[in-house]
């Protein structure tokens, strides 16, 4: 492939391969033209004829049918369109669609309002957040809450219109109706929202009396917000267009609903299981018994095998909260902690001392074990 005018190939200036995809060229571009856009370099000559010859290369290589042209013919490909005018706004050089769509993206609303140069977009009202303390089996059950929630709405009178009835909005005579101004920076065109009209690209002459012009009023809105099975402390429920309408119109934003879970006296949670702490006498754990354990659905007997020790845990399976991911149903663990009295009768006292003259080594391994361990370790 050739190259005219000791102009740079796209591709070096860009820094991709000449198979690059759209991916990457995108990506190649925004890293580069943040870098030497003149916004960034204020008087720096240099880095505008940079930006323009990287903003040329990436409008030819983003372009599929230019591209072909490109890598068949190199420069020459575009000599006869530009009529020697050089730069990529002018001559065979126009805006196309995905070229405004990534200076939108990099550089956001000083381009303006792209294309077709009209309104600005309609704007989008504030989001509202809501805090709701719940109890513990709400949160494993799911429930339905009203909530009443101040924010701003249509105004009633006007409809959002914002004039007075019978009467319209005024074109605006600063930006004529486009609802933006322009003005030159640098080699292109910047457009910014009309102060005057705020982007509306009209003014009101004849206010609406209720909401002097703003669209708006205020009211409380009850809410019915559902609750689902399985939410935990911190998640965060999103209702579409709950939120404060804009004035002038708009879009309304959204309602975040904050969720807090008051802590339970008998249960923990971890992700979708249960765990309930229970503690259990001495004899309980040395013969064996079977106990009433509490659930999230009332109590189950729960058989205790004798020699039970502090810590040893059991499972309720089904027991615990569903799961929001899988909507399957966690366990419940029930974790037994063997209780020692502190203080004790004559006759416990009697007893307790018979069971320990009775007790050897031999029946307890454990203590056997650690203390054997102790006596290779320390002589």
């Amino acid at each position: 492939m050739a190259t005219t005018n000791n102009k740079a190939d796209y591709y070096e200036l860009l820094e991709v391969g000449r198979t690059a995809g759209e991916d990457e060229l995108k990506k190649a571009y925004r890293k580069a033209a943040m870098r030497y856009h003149p916004d960034r370099n204020p008087g720096d000559k240099a880095a505008e004829e940079k930006f323009k010859e990287l903003s040329e290369a990436y409008q030819v290589l983003s372009d599929p049918e230019k591209r072909a042209q490109y890598d068949r013919f190199g420069h020459a490909a575009f000599d006869q369109t530009r009529g020697g005018g050089g730069g990529f706004s002018g001559g065979g050089f126009e805006f196309s669609g995905n070229f405004e769509d990534i200076f939108s993206d990099l550089f956001g609303d000083i381009f303006g309002g792209g294309r077709g140069g009209g309104r600005q977009r309609a704007r989008r009202g504030d989001d509202l957040s809501y805090n709701m303390e719940i109890s513990f089996e709400e949160a494993a059950f799911g429930t339905e809450k009203t909530i009443s929630i101040p924010r701003s709405v249509t105004c009633d009178t006007c409809q959002g219109k914002r004039t007075k009835a019978g009467t319209v909005p005024k074109t605006c005579t600063t930006c004529r109706g486009s609802g933006q101004v322009r003005f030159q920076q640098g080699f292109f065109t910047v457009a910014r929202t009309c102060h005057q009209c705020g982007g509306q690209g009209s003014v009101i002459g004849d206010p609406c009396d209720t909401c002097r012009g703003t669209g708006v009023g205020r009211k409380t809105a009850n809410l019915q917000v559902k609750i689902p099975a399985g939410v935990d402390g911190g998640s965060r429920l999103k209702l579409r267009g709950e939120g404060e309408t804009p004035p002038a119109g708009g879009v309304p934003g959204d309602l975040y609903i904050m969720i807090q879970v008051k802590e339970h006296p008998l249960f923990k949670r971890q992700d979708s299981t249960v765990i309930c702490e229970m503690p259990i006498s001495f004899p309980q754990a040395a013969l064996g018994t079977e106990m009433e354990v509490p659930t999230l659905e009332g109590k189950i007997k729960l058989k205790i095998p004798a020699g039970t020790q502090s810590g040893n845990v059991f499972r309720l399976r089904g027991k615990g909260i569903v799961s929001l991911n899988t909507g399957g149903r966690g366990d419940q663990l029930v974790r037994v902690t063997v209780e020692i009295p502190r203080t004790l009768t004559t006759r416990q006292r009697e007893l307790l001392e018979e069971f320990a003259r009775l007790d050897g080594e031999d029946v307890n391994p454990m203590s056997k074990g650690f203390f054997e361990k102790v006596k290779e370790m320390f002589g």
